[in-house]
């Protein structure tokens, strides 16, 4: 396409075919993920201008989800209506969260790969890659002393409240703080829309994302059902992610293991695989609901628990794009959201001590293993997947 026409549609399967292409190739995580979009709808098929998709960009890092897996959703919504949104949705996770469902029905199979070496060196790595991320989110989300001092402030709080409460506490918290404290200016100028969703639609969408959250915690309390616990916990864990997909492992530990659900030796080695496949991390669910016992489990549970994770992520997403132009000169809601940003921060600090650091580090050599895999992704900027396999084989040959 040669010149750029905002107004030309695709059939869904034509957004499907582009989307899954990206799902099997888009190594690396969401800051990769969207530069990989950019390239394709930008610059080679030209579906919009560098302004709107940076506009879409910057509505999608403001909101609770995966990022890049809404803006994929977006451009979806843009190109083939509704059913192009499914399909960008269904292109980009497919690929990843069959893998993961694969290695999750291969753990449970060989109960022999928990113990291997190899799996402890996916256990390390995840070490890396969460140091890694809270070194860039701190960054990008901490750049001035008040919100570098109120991530510190939300990693304690957090370790002193290791619950669900104690993260909801924080996230609170550091809305009202940044909201009260934080002088955020907001972004100028209009985009140019493209998205066919009528305010109507983005207030139904709006209450659909509220009733689980309300409705979800009573059928828990009410019937003690441990699926009910499970589905509360996933759901609530892919509405409240703010800051970047690797944010999901803390809400989610606290969903599956304080819960019995999946053990943390199991949460770890699937956090660690996540790492080695292209695609969104937030297919790391499909994992967990692999691995789950009780009533869901296998690929059904894996696919269930993709879709709950996600539907938060749609749900907002269509809720707010009709909103977007009246909200995002507010400079109250962008200071609020920069305050959750730097909160989330810190529970991701938190998280990097407990579980991760905790379970599996145990001695001087998974340091020095730890370490290495660290300065590879942050200063030799090594490809995740390259790092994954390397720690892979270097826990194989330490234990062989």
């Amino acid at each position: 396409m040669s010149a750029l026409d905002p107004t030309t549609s695709d059939s869904a399967w034509r957004v499907f075919l582009v989307f899954v292409r990206l799902g099997l190739t888009s190594f690396g995580g969401p800051i990769a993920h969207l530069s990989y979009f950019r390239n394709e709808f930008v610059e080679r098929r030209r579906w919009l201008t560098d302004r709107s998709y940076s506009d879409l960009v910057a509505l999608c890092q403001l909101l609770p989800g995966p990022a890049s897996s809404q803006v994929g959703m977006a451009l979806g919504l843009r190109r083939a209506g509704w059913p192009g949104l499914l399909a960008a949705w269904a292109g980009f996770t497919l690929p990843s969260a069959v893998l993961m469902i694969l290695f999750a029905l291969g753990v449970t199979e060989y109960q022999g790969i928990v113990e291997s070496g190899w799996l402890h060196g996916l256990k390390i790595v995840a070490v890396a890659v969460v140091a890694q991320a809270v070194w860039g989110m701190a960054r990008s989300l901490c750049p001035d002393r008040l919100r570098a001092a109120m991530a510190f402030f939300a990693a304690v709080l957090t370790l002193s409240i290791p619950t669900v409460v104690g993260q909801i506490v924080v996230i609170i918290l550091s809305g009202l703080i940044g909201r009260w404290m934080l002088k955020i200016e907001p972004a100028s100028g209009q985009s140019d829309g493209g998205y066919s969703v009528s305010r109507r639609t983005g207030t139904v969408a709006l209450v659909l994302l509220v009733l689980p959250l309300v409705l979800l915690p009573l059928w828990a309390v009410a019937s003690g059902s441990p699926l009910a616990v499970l589905l509360e916990g996933v759901y609530r864990a892919g509405a409240l992610v703010f800051g970047g997909g690797h944010v999901v492992l803390p809400l989610l530990q606290t969903a599956v293991v304080q819960s019995g659900t999946v053990s943390t030796v199991d949460l770890l080695a699937g956090y660690g695989a996540a790492q080695a496949v292209p695609g969104p991390l937030f297919s790391f669910a499909a994992y967990l609901g692999a691995m789950a016992e009780g009533p869901l489990g296998g690929w059904a549970g894996g696919l269930a628990l993709l879709v709950v994770i996600f539907l938060p992520a749609v749900l907002v997403l269509v809720g707010v794009l009709p909103f977007w132009e009246s909200l995002r000169p507010r400079k109250d809601l962008q200071a609020s959201i920069a305050g959750v940003n730097a909160g989330v921060v810190g529970i991701l600090l938190a998280a990097l001590y407990d579980p991760v650091w905790t379970s599996a580090i145990h001695d001087r050599w998974d340091v020095a293993m730890a370490l290495v895999a660290f300065g590879l992704l942050v200063v030799a900027r090594a490809p995740p997947v390259l790092v994954v396999l390397l720690a892979a084989v270097a826990g194989w040959a330490m234990t062989g």
